[in-house]
Formats: C-alpha cells, structure tokens, sequence
C-alpha cells in the first residue's frame, strides 16, 4: 500500500468532505417531497438517501482518520479501509432491501397524486451531483489506488443510476398519473433500482474485503 503524497491526501479528504456536506440536505429535501406527494419511489429514494449519509460519513471520517495516523501499521490501516467498504455495501444492501420491501407492499394500494415536480428537480441535481463525483472518484482511483476512494466511486455510480430511475419514475407520475401503466412504472422503478443496489453493495463489498485490492488497481 503506497503512501499518499501530502497534497494528493488533501484532495481526497476534501473531495470527501464536499460529498458529505453535498449530502447533507439530501434527505431534508427529499422528505419534503415526500410530504407533497404520494409516490412509492420518492420514498423508497428518501430512505435510501438518509441511510447513505451515515455511509459516507463513515468514509470521510476511517480516511482523514487513516491519514492523521502515520503511526499504524498496514494491517490496522487495511482493516480501517475494509471497516469503510463494507459500511457503504451496507448502506447499499440496507437501501435496496428497504426499496423492494416497500415496493412490493405497497403494489396493490398504489395511489399517485401530489406534486412530485420538486422531487423530480431534486432527483435532477442529484444526477448532476453524483455524476460529477462518479467521475471525480474514478480519475482519483486511477491516480492512486485506495479502498475507500474506491468504494466511494462504486457508490456514486449507484447514486447516479438511482436517481436517473427516479426521474424516469416520477416523470409517468407527472405526466398522466391516473394511467395503468403509470403503477407500474412506479412500482417496479423501484423493484428494479433495489436489485441494482443490492449487486452494487455485493461487488463493494467484494471489493473492501479482497486481499488483491491492496495492491492492485481493478479496471474502471
């Protein structure tokens, strides 16, 4: 495990910082979109969102953590990295399982109305947001391998794709929301945004406890 230089360390840690205090007003914003609608995926979304806040927390908090502490050894610090890994396949898992829970029980009282504009803008920055991170933790990873940056690249690919489901979703429920088909488009937007989830928190964790990643950049 290479030791990261002075400012390539910083950039990381700020990086991470901006993600979290980005994320921050994400479950705020979506609860009140919740409130003003009645949609299955802006729920599960709002889950989804706070459950993850606590992931990257996690992350930022094991990497400044890891370089504030030059003293521990390699094993202490691959174990703070794998520490970090698995809390973002959890929170991956934990939101996929709450999605499809909530999806699948909710398919026969399905009732959309409400305003789902404000959610549809959200989901909109969101995509924006994540995106740019995605890619911003992609080039970091490159650069320099680290577990933790790398699973922060898996989850903002998740989130990308989360919220590009969202919008498709809420998009039918904006346009004609008593349709049949708007029901499903809804319902099974989540059951297909919860399995995603769930395989993205399967190859995190794959990826936080793989002895070969201490070593080794896996292919983008």
């Amino acid at each position: 495990m290479n030791t990261l230089s002075q400012e390539q360390a910083a950039s990381r840690e700020k990086t991470l910082m901006v993600a979290l205090l980005l994320s921050m007003w994400a479950p705020l914003a979506t609860g009140i979109a919740v409130v003003l609608s009645r949609s299955t995926t802006q729920l599960a979304d709002f889950i989804r969102r706070s459950v993850e806040l606590v992931a990257l927390f996690v992350s930022w908090w094991v990497f400044r953590h890891l370089q504030r502490k030059e003293e521990l050894g390699p094993e202490e610090k691959a174990a703070l990295e794998r520490i970090a890994g698995l809390c973002v396949a959890a929170a991956l898992c934990c939101s996929g399982i709450v999605m499809l829970v909530l999806a699948l029980s909710r398919l026969s009282t399905f009732q959309p109305g409400g305003n789902v504009y404000l959610g549809i803008g959200i989901a909109g920055l969101g995509l924006i947001t994540n995106a740019w991170f995605w890619r911003r933790y992609t080039l970091l990873t490159n650069e320099h391998y680290s577990t933790v940056i790398d699973t922060q690249r898996q989850l903002y690919r998740a989130k990308a794709f989360v919220d590009l489901c969202v919008i498709v979703a809420l998009a039918a429920v904006a346009v004609n929301p008593i349709h049949p088909v708007t029901r499903y488009i809804d319902v099974l937007g989540s059951v297909a945004v919860s399995f995603y989830l769930l395989w993205s928190g399967y190859c995190t964790a794959r990826t936080a406890t793989s002895q070969k990643n201490l070593n080794q950049v896996p292919g983008t």
